[in-house]
């Protein structure tokens, strides 16, 4: 799998920061993509999707309807992470040049597929979207038009005012409230839905965040904590989020937990300036569980 590129073409939104005053750039605020330019960056919206063959088609469609008649730019990446159903079928059956399908060999993980899907992004801007139906797709062009602002980042919020939810389960509602509240506090961060997985960010921030090494869910946390600890300027936006009307969450609680306790850990290290190695894997997970970032 291809890595993503170390130096992008030169764009005056969009260089990277000199090594000697990197933090310095990071934390300037980025000047705005004059009106002359918009829609002129391309957008990668990357879906990981394990067994999401009857949503899948919808979720395409929609996001392709959208950028269309806004006038964006896109490439869609869709991850097909181990599924056993017809996932790949559908994804293949799209009508669109802007669609690549990424097959992937087990072990599954949501980390890993999203790590697979931005070896192979193109864009300037990337997205990462829910296979599921739970995103909306018009969230999706506001994120494109934040980060044509200036932002480096921006983050997708189900508890802002103006968000809208629908069956959130409750057990999982009560604890993502209590963590995400914990999370904020330990970091010192006014964002209060950080493990959303809907989220975007420029080219930049992906290529010196990396490399990343959360296998799950985790990684959602990993790769919008990294930014800000590095001095990425984020955005918090209320967005729509409805749980899926088809198929089964991903997401178990119990299985998960260890590895956000891992990735939170080893973050606020990082934040309060220590180094935490990340644990050797065995020989039989190195090759699959490798960022193919640089």
């Amino acid at each position: 799998m291809n890595s993503l590129p170390t130096a992008l073409p030169n764009h005056p939104h969009d260089r990277p920061p000199s090594s000697r005053n990197e933090k310095k750039t990071r934390r300037r605020v980025r000047a705005a993509i004059p009106a002359k330019d918009k829609n002129h960056l391309l957008l990668t919206v990357i879906l990981p999707a394990r067994n999401e063959e009857r949503n899948l088609g919808h979720v395409l469609a929609g996001l392709s309807r959208t950028f269309i008649a806004e006038g964006i730019p896109h490439q869609l990446v869709v991850v097909d992470d181990c599924s056993t159903d017809r996932t790949a079928e559908v994804a293949l059956k799209h009508s669109g040049s802007e669609l690549e399908l990424v097959r992937r060999t087990p072990p599954h993980g949501f980390g890993r597929a999203i790590r697979d899907g931005l070896a192979c992004a193109r864009g300037r801007f990337i997205v990462i979207f829910m296979a599921d139906r739970s995103d909306d797709p018009r969230d999706a062009v506001r994120y494109y038009r934040a980060l044509e602002e200036g932002y480096d980042c921006v983050y997708g919020s189900r508890f802002r005012p103006g968000s809208h939810l629908e069956k959130y389960p409750v057990v999982k509602l009560c604890v993502n409230r209590i963590v995400n509240r914990l999370i904020s506090a330990c970091f010192d961060l006014p964002f209060n839905d950080l493990t959303n997985a809907f989220k975007a960010y420029r080219r930049q921030v992906v290529e010196v965040c990396a490399p990343y090494h959360a296998r799950h869910f985790d990684l959602t946390l990993e790769m919008s904590l990294r930014a800000l600890v590095k001095g990425f300027r984020a955005k918090e936006l209320p967005i729509s989020w409805q749980g899926r009307t088809w198929g089964s969450s991903q997401l178990g609680l119990t299985h998960m937990g260890q590895h956000y306790v891992s990735t939170i850990v080893r973050l606020y290290l990082e934040y309060r300036g220590l180094t935490l190695l990340h644990p050797d894997r065995s020989a039989n997970q190195k090759g699959a569980d490798r960022s193919p970032l640089p």
